[in-house]
């Protein structure tokens, strides 16, 4: 599964076209400010129905144009898919696929998307829902049939805590929030064991990947469980003991919902003491551990969408970082030069001036938008 073009319309500073992608390694060269940057946000734009960079998809709109734009296409064997999505001065957004409104199934229609953004260290630097948030992702991604979980758990979590203000009301009694509290100990239960069995599988190639790029000091990633274990029975026992606690404070103050992901060097947070640099690190060495669990796990690889990511890398770094491409799936990079990333093998590369792509993935250079 790969993402074989991007087109885009009234989309930030980029010039109206399409942009072909090979099935590589596809690096992005151009000077600050030419839109290197908006290429990569354009196809996460399209896939995932949202921005990658900002909460306002407004912003994304050219000046002057009454709306933005971008369409992907994606090849998975003999299937070709398309993605639009589009966004206008009011705010009104579109998200289709193949024409037709995209529900939670265009998920599994396109590949998994990997992002690193200097808006991205937000998941190593920022609270704990944004990396709790980005594991059920990756779950997600692992394992499709244990999504359901994480959707049950926040159905009950939204039901339990519209209950909790109706009995602070007296408009309900506090024995009726059971029912809830069992629904949500049984999905919290599977919800985080599926958690700590995806990290047990991640942290060995994150400690690795790490050491590659040069984080300093031995590199770790652990879950912890607010609930202490996944046993249903427990959970809900303690959901009742915390019952008129939670009557008080208007929602529930205990639960897989606060569990957290730490990133480590040395048993010290990357959170609190890490570098920005280190971080930056961090957080790459995150996507290439997903990215090497899923190809073990054979499972769809994802696009990863790397901007800038050489730049405080030295030169054996970036071989690293070179020879981890090549071990499978479909990677855009940008760069300011196009030599900044060493040889990995077939690959193409865009030129970016001015918001005008120019492609010379066969060589030879082509208009591309």
């Amino acid at each position: 599964m790969r993402v074989e073009s991007v087109s885009v319309l009234g989309f930030r500073n980029l010039v109206t076209g399409p942009v072909s992608f090979g099935p590589g390694v596809t690096l992005i060269s151009g000077p600050n400010g030419a839109g290197k940057t908006n290429l990569l946000e354009a196809t996460y734009f399209a896939l995932a129905g949202r921005s990658c960079r900002t909460r306002s998809e407004r912003e994304t709109i050219a000046f002057g144009e009454p709306l933005a734009r971008a369409e992907a296409t994606v090849v998975s064997g003999a299937e070709r898919r398309s993605f639009l999505c589009a966004v206008d001065r009011g705010a009104e957004r579109r998200h289709l696929l193949d024409g037709s409104p995209a529900g939670l199934a265009a998920s599994a229609m396109r590949p998994p998307l990997s992002v690193f953004m200097p808006e991205r260290l937000a998941l190593v630097k920022g609270p704990p829902s944004g990396r709790r948030s980005h594991l059920d992702g990756f779950c997600a991604a692992l394992w499709p049939a244990r999504e359901e979980a994480r959707r049950r758990y926040g159905r009950a979590l939204a039901q339990r805590n519209a209950l909790l203000g109706r009995v602070r009301g007296g408009f309900a009694t506090a024995g009726s929030l059971e029912a809830w509290e069992q629904e949500l100990a049984e999905a919290g239960a599977e919800l985080g064991e599926t958690r700590m069995l995806a990290v047990e599988r991640l942290a060995g190639s994150f400690r690795e990947a790490a050491a590659d790029l040069g984080l300093p000091g031995e590199a770790a990633l652990e879950y912890r469980p607010r609930t202490g274990g996944f046993d249903a029975a427990v959970i809900a026992g303690e959901l009742a003991k915390r019952r008129s606690a939670d009557v008080t404070r208007g929602y529930t103050s205990w639960g897989p919902h606060l569990d957290e992901l730490a990133l480590e060097s040395d048993k010290r947070s990357l959170r609190r003491y890490g570098s920005q640099g280190q971080q930056r690190i961090a957080l790459l060495a995150l996507l290439f551990a997903e990215r090497e669990v899923l190809i073990e796990a054979g499972r769809p690889l994802p696009l990863m969408l790397l901007d800038d990511v050489t730049s405080e890398l030295d030169g054996e770094r970036r071989r690293l970082l070179s020879d981890r491409l090549t071990r499978g799936g479909q990677a855009l990079i940008t760069a300011a030069e196009p030599g900044a990333l060493p040889d990995a093998g077939e690959r193409g590369v865009l030129t970016v001036r001015a918001g005008r792509v120019i492609s010379s993935l066969a060589g030879g250079e082509a208009a591309a938008a």
